[in-house]
C-alpha cells in the first residue's frame, strides 16, 4: 500500500473510532449493562473496519470530486459518516449472510457467529449494526437538507440487497444442486440486486446528495441520479463478472485466497456462461460434478469452461463492457451536469471506478 493510501485509510479509520464511541455513549445512556456495552464494542471492532473499506472511502473521495477541492474538516467528517453508514450496511450484511452460509472465515478471521459464545446472537448483532445507520444519519444529518433523501437511499437499498440476498438463496442452495435454475439473465438479475445497488451507486448517490445536487434540473436535463445509476450498476455488473472469472481463473497467489464458486453451487457468470456454450455431452458433464465437493468433480467442470471458452468470452465481455461503460460516461458534459454556480456531476467519479477496477488481477 502506498504512503497516500495508507494516510488516507487512518483519516478516515480515525473518524471510526469517533462514530464508534458516539454510538457506544447512547447505548451506555439506556442504562445497559456492562458486559452487553463490551459485547457491542466487540461486535463493532471485529465487524466493522477490517475490510479494504473501498465502499466508503468511495463517498469520500466522489464529494471531493464533485466539489473539485479539498474538504473543509467539517465536510471531511460528515462524508466520511456517510462512508461508515456504508461500511455499516456492508458489516449487517455479511454478519448475517455468514450464518446463513454456514462460512468459516471472513477477512482472515473467524466469523463473527463462530467466536466463543456468539452463535445465534449474531443475529441481532446484525440489526444492531444496521441500527447504527439511522442513529448516525439522524445525529449528524437532522438538520440538512439532505436528511430525508439519504434516509431513503439507505433504506431503499438495503431492500433491494435483501431481494438479491433472496434470488441467491433460492436458486444456488450449496446442499441442492440443480442448474436448471440457473441462467445469465437470474445472474444478472442475483448481481444487480445483491452487489452493484450498495456496492456502486449508494457511495455515490450519497455524495450526489450530500453536495445537494438536485434530481430535477433548470434547463431540463437528465436527472443526474438516473444517469448515475445508468452507469454505475453496469460498472456494478462488470466487478461481479470479474471477481467471478477470477475465482475461476485466478490463483490463490493472484487473488489471495483459493477459489470456491464451482465447489459452492454459486450462480455464476461462468458456469452459466458454460451451460449456454455447452454440447449435451459438456451439460452432461456439469450436470453430474458441479457443486461436488471434490477436486476431481471441480477439475472436470473447469475442463468444460476452457472447452466452451469461457476465457475467451470473458475478455470480449471485458472490453464490450468497458467500451460501453465509457460511452455511458461520456454522455456527461465535459464541463459537468448541473446548473453554474452548483455542484455538477462529473464524469472522473465513474471514471475513477471504472479505472479502479478495468483489468485488475485481485
Amino acid at each position: 500500500m502506498s504512503d497516500a493510501k495508507a494516510l488516507k485509510r487512518t483519516k478516515f479509520q480515525d473518524v471510526f473510532n469517533v462514530i464508534r464511541d458516539e454510538v457506544l455513549e447512547y447505548v451506555k445512556a439506556q442504562n445497559v449493562p456492562q458486559d452487553a456495552l463490551e459485547w457491542f464494542h466487540k461486535s463493532l471492532d471485529h465487524n466493522v473496519p477490517g475490510g479494504k473499506l473501498n465502499r466508503g472511502l468511495s463517498v469520500v473521495d466522489s464529494v471531493e470530486i464533485l466539489k473539485g477541492r479539498a474538504l473543509t474538516d467539517e465536510e471531511y467528517f460528515k462524508a466520511a459518516v456517510l462512508g461508515w453508514c456504508v461500511e455499516l450496511l456492508q458489516a449487517f450484511f455479511l454478519v448475517s449472510d455468514d450464518l446463513m452460509d454456514s462460512s468459516i472465515t471472513r477477512r482472515g478471521q473467524p466469523c463473527w457467529y463462530r467466536k466463543e459464545g456468539v452463535n445465534l446472537i449474531a443475529v441481532n448483532d446484525s440489526f444492531m449494526l444496521e441500527a447504527c445507520i439511522y442513529y448516525l444519519l439522524k445525529k449528524h444529518f437532522r438538520q440538512d437538507p439532505s436528511y430525508v433523501n439519504l434516509l431513503e437511499l439507505f433504506l431503499e437499498t438495503t431492500f433491494q440487497t435483501e431481494i438479491g440476498q433472496l434470488l441467491d438463496l433460492i436458486t444456488a442452495p450449496e446442499d441442492s444442486v440443480d442448474l436448471s435454475k440457473f441462467s445469465l439473465e437470474k445472474h444478472r438479475l442475483i448481481v444487480v440486486y445483491k452487489t452493484a445497488f450498495y456496492s456502486f451507486y449508494l457511495p455515490v448517490a450519497l455524495a450526489m446528495y450530500y453536495c445537494n445536487i438536485p434530481h430535477e434540473q433548470v434547463d431540463g436535463s437528465q436527472d443526474p441520479y438516473k444517469l448515475a445509476q445508468s452507469i454505475l450498476i453496469p460498472l456494478g455488473e462488470y466487478f461481479q463478472i470479474q471477481d467471478d472469472f477470477l475465482d475461476f481463473a485466478g490463483t490463490p497467489e493472484q487473488i489471495g485466497k483459493i477459489g470456491t464458486d464451482i465447489i459452492d453451487n454459486k450462480c455464476s457468470w461462468c458456469i452459466n456462461t458454460a451451460l449456454a456454450a455447452a454440447s449435451p455431452e459438456q451439460r452432461a458433464v456439469l450436470d453430474s460434478n458441479y457443486g461436488l465437493k471434490n477436486a476431481e468433480s471441480e477439475k472436470k467442470v473447469k475442463d468444460v469452461f476452457y472447452a466452451v471458452g469461457v476465457p475467451e468470452k470473458y475478455y470480449k465481455y471485458e472490453e464490450d463492457a468497458y467500451k460501453r461503460i465509457m460511452g455511458l460516461i461520456q454522455t456527461i458534459p465535459e464541463g459537468g451536469l448541473g446548473t453554474d454556480g452548483q455542484v455538477k456531476l462529473q464524469r472522473q467519479v465513474f471514471k475513477s471506478f471504472l479505472d479502479k477496477i478495468y483489468k485488475r488481477q485481485k
